[in-house]
């Protein structure tokens, strides 16, 4: 073999190595639904403020450390799991003045881009679909640690806090009694697949 044909074998070989470096660093993760939560916040006659749970939340991430532009989001949270801690509320929430969880189950988001924005921070930029209506939001993402687990697994967690508008997802019922902010905290812990 000729040194011109081996400095090729060599040059492609590396341009592979190279191209394929940040899909071999992205690492995939399923999302554990018991160490997983969604909690809202919603203020209420402008006094206190009602807080819910959405627990059990499901999906996976990929988390990619030498590349953020290949991490990813999809999480989904069904409303069978809404709990505010009063039967009669939950009730009304599942119902077609608010979520209507019988023709649109489940919360979803499916992240479009990702950008690092520190040490562990990164604005996640995705669809977010609640009551059949789909909006585009930046939400800030904090990667809160790794871990091992108790069948040797590894683990890793995000969480997020950030603010929606009801009214942006056709939820506009009950305005002054119930405030049009809601502040939500998604913490996901997933396992590495």
């Amino acid at each position: 073999m000729s040194v011109r044909r081996l400095s090729a074998m060599v040059a492609l070989m590396i341009g592979l190595l190279l191209a394929n470096r940040s899909a071999i660093a992205a690492d995939t993760y399923s999302i554990d639904p018991v160490h997983s939560n969604t909690i809202f916040r919603i203020h209420h006659f402008n006094a206190g403020y009602v807080y819910g749970f959405i627990a059990l939340p499901t999906g996976s991430f990929v988390y990619d450390d030498s590349d953020p532009t290949n991490m990813s989001f999809t999480v989904s949270a069904s409303l069978d799991n809404l709990d505010t801690a009063n039967s009669r509320r939950d009730s009304d929430l599942k119902g077609p003045d608010w979520f209507n969880a019988k023709q649109f189950p489940t919360i979803d988001f499916k992240s479009t881009s990702v950008k690092k924005t520190g040490d562990t921070t990164y604005d996640v930029t995705g669809d977010l679909t609640v009551h059949g209506v789909t909006k585009s939001v930046t939400v800030p993402m904090e990667m809160t640690g790794t871990g091992q687990g108790m069948r040797g697994e590894t683990r890793m967690g995000f969480e997020t806090t950030f603010t929606i508008q009801r009214a942006d997802f056709d939820m506009a019922a009950m305005p002054g009694a119930v405030g049009s902010d809601v502040r939500i905290i998604v913490a996901l812990e997933g396992i590495k697949q």
